[in-house]
């Protein structure tokens, strides 16, 4: 489990607990609006880190994509490169081929 789906979890537990306080209990109003001032405080920490949370992953979804697509990009990139490489291997065989030809002849 996350450390964020912990933080999460343990916040909604504390939360219920708030909820199921009751007001019947002896407690004097200066507690018990703290105790709503802390509840609102924590739901408000609990939406930030949702909303933080789903802009990470929208994020992350993104340079995710981008590393694919640099990956492909590098990749044809050097399929290319090896043609070319091949290519001038070919050419230098054949100019090689060439230059013999022309020796033989001027022999």
């Amino acid at each position: 489990m996350s450390s964020f789906e912990k933080k999460e979890q343990n916040l909604n537990q504390l939360i219920d607990k708030l909820n199921s306080l009751s007001l019947s209990y002896t407690q004097p109003n200066y507690e018990l609006e703290k105790i709503k001032t802390e509840k609102k405080e924590l739901f408000n920490q609990k939406k930030e880190i949702e909303k933080k949370n789903e802009e990470l992953m929208r994020e992350h979804k993104y340079l995710k994509e981008k590393i694919k697509k640099l990956q492909l990009e590098a990749n044809k990139r050097s399929e290319l490169e090896d043609k070319f490489n091949q290519d001038i291997e070919e050419l230098s065989q054949e100019t090689e081929n060439l230059v013999n030809e022309i020796d033989k002849w001027q022999m």
